[in-house]
């Protein structure tokens, strides 16, 4: 049986990759390129909320709507149903 898992082999790959580019881009003096770089890295930011699955998304959702129409409970009673965790 093998080791690894594919998904373990393209973590590596990936990794491997991500390693090539950070010794390439230790040696670039271009500042020009290093200029578009950070461009582009700040174009590609990632928001979260397009990484949480559908289920984070429906409770969210809900939590924001119960806000709205003021089902709230106070910290302080949370507490006391939560203290024997805290």
């Amino acid at each position: 049986m093998n080791k690894f898992s594919n998904f373990d082999i393209m973590d590596l790959s990936l990794q491997n990759k991500k390693i090539e580019l950070i010794q390439w881009l230790s040696t670039l003096n271009d500042q020009s390129l290093i200029d578009k770089l950070m461009k582009l890295k700040e174009t590609e930011k990632v928001d979260w909320w397009h990484e949480i699955s559908i289920a984070e998304k429906k409770s969210i959702e809900k939590g924001i709507e119960d806000a709205d129409k003021g089902k709230l409970t106070s910290h302080s009673n949370v507490k006391k149903v939560y203290e024997k965790w805290l």
